[in-house]
């Protein structure tokens, strides 16, 4: 992804680089036959009656209308590719998180076909498989929002359900009653908690 990003980048600053010369190559064109924007006057008397010369202007102005067509088609082109990457972007966001969540299913799957097995190897097993989907979450940037009691209600990532009197500090957590989960930098689920009221 980044090296495409990077062709597309380089796409796009060439077609910049051709549109900028263009545009550089008519003003010079201009500056030095001011007698072209003149209306009253026609090619010939402008220039003098130089055919030679309006022949080397007029080769020179296809040259740059081919450049600037072809500058234009590979802006298009490179906006275009960037389009198509961001919707593949968008529709695989989860894959990686996909991914590793996959032994976890494995996991729980092969703990559902023992229905019989003890109730220690069956505890077991859910830890193992605790053990996997921390991992996933983990890999992935997904950190646990688990306040101790006597920190500091933080509404950013707490969500205070009630608040009940304590011995703590007030509007200092006193319970969790569900655990929170931050994406990277980003609440994905605040937490749940019981706050301490004012004495």
């Amino acid at each position: 992804m980044t090296y495409r990003r990077t062709s597309q980048q380089n796409g796009l600053n060439t077609a910049t680089a051709v549109l900028a010369k263009h545009a550089g190559l008519i003003d010079e064109m201009n500056h030095d036959d001011p007698e072209l924007n003149d209306p009253a006057q026609t090619p010939a008397q402008g220039l003098g009656g130089d055919a030679g010369r309006i022949a080397e202007l007029e080769k020179k102005l296809a040259e740059l209308s081919d450049l600037h067509l072809r500058a234009k088609a590979e802006v298009e082109n490179v906006r275009r590719r960037a389009e198509e990457d961001l919707a593949k972007a968008r529709k695989y966001a989860v894959e990686a998180f996909a991914e590793s969540l996959l032994p976890v299913r494995d996991s729980l799957e092969a703990a559902v076909a023992l229905p019989g097995a003890a109730a220690d190897h069956m505890l077991e097993g859910v830890h193992a498989t605790l053990r996997q989907l921390s991992s996933a979450f983990d890999r992935n940037k997904v950190t646990l929002i688990d306040p101790p009691v006597g920190s500091k209600f933080d509404p950013h990532q707490h969500q205070a359900i009630t608040m009940v009197p304590s011995e703590h500090e007030a509007n200092s957590v006193v319970s969790v009653l569900q655990k929170g989960y931050l994406i990277a930098d980003r609440v994905l689920r605040p937490a749940l908690v019981t706050v301490a009221a004012p004495k």
